[in-house]
C-alpha cells in the first residue's frame, strides 16, 4: 500500500506518515521511483489516542460531559481505540494548565482529538500542531472553522475577554483590599 493510502487509513496527515517512515516505525521501503510502499497494512500498534475536553469555568461543567460524549462517539465512529480521556476546567488562554501540559509531554499519545481548536488552546494552535507533527504526533479537530475570518474573529474575542477578565480581577482585588483596610481600622 502506498504511504498516502496508509496515512488516510490511519487517519493522519501524509507528513505524519512520512515522519513515521523516517523514524523507522513502519515496515516500509522506497522504490526506485521514490514511492514509499508500506508492507504491513495493519494499523500502527503504537497509536494511542487521547481525547481532550475543556471548559472555561465550573458553571459550564455540564458541557464538559456532553463534549466528552461527542468526542467518544466520534472516535468510535472512526475506529480509534481511546487510551485516555482528559477533562479540564480552565481558561484556554492559560498555557499552564496541568492536565494539558501532561498531555503534551506524554510521548506515548500519538493522536489528540478535540472538538474545537479553542478547546485545545486559544492562541498558537498551528504552532502546537507543527511541533507535535515533528514528533510524529497529531491533533485532530472534529469541528474546524470554515474559514480564516471566523478564526480571526474568535481570536479577537479571546483577547478582549482575557484583558477584561484581568481588568475586572484587578478591580475586585482593589475593592477587597479597601474593605479589609476599612475593617482593620474599625
Amino acid at each position: 500500500m502506498k504511504l498516502s493510502e496508509y496515512a488516510k487509513e490511519l487517519g493522519v496527515t501524509y507528513k505524519t506518515a512520512w515522519n513515521y517512515y523516517k523514524q523507522g516505525r513502519l515496515n516500509a521501503y522506497q522504490t526506485h521511483t521514490g514511492t514509499i510502499i508500506v508492507k504491513d497494512v495493519e494499523k500502527d500498534k503504537d497509536n494511542h489516542v487521547a481525547i481532550y475536553c475543556r471548559v472555561s469555568s465550573s458553571e459550564n461543567k455540564s458541557n464538559l460531559e456532553s463534549q466528552k460524549k461527542r468526542l467518544l462517539d466520534y472516535c468510535a465512529a472512526k475506529g480509534y481505540a481511546v487510551a485516555s480521556v482528559i477533562t479540564e476546567i480552565g481558561s484556554g488562554v492559560d498555557d499552564s494548565r496541568k492536565k494539558w501540559l501532561t498531555l503534551l509531554q506524554d510521548k506515548s499519545i500519538t493522536l489528540i482529538v478535540v472538538e474545537h481548536k479553542d478547546r485545545f488552546t486559544r492562541f498558537g494552535y498551528n504552532g502546537y500542531k507543527t511541533l507535535l507533527e515533528n514528533e510524529g504526533r497529531n491533533i485532530e479537530v472534529i469541528n474546524g472553522a470554515d474559514n480564516g475570518k471566523e478564526d480571526l474573529i474568535q481570536d479577537l474575542v479571546s483577547i478582549i475577554t482575557s484583558f477584561c477578565a484581568r481588568l475586572y480581577g484587578q478591580r475586585r482585588c482593589k475593592r477587597k483590599t479597601e474593605k479589609i483596610i476599612q475593617e482593620l481600622t474599625q
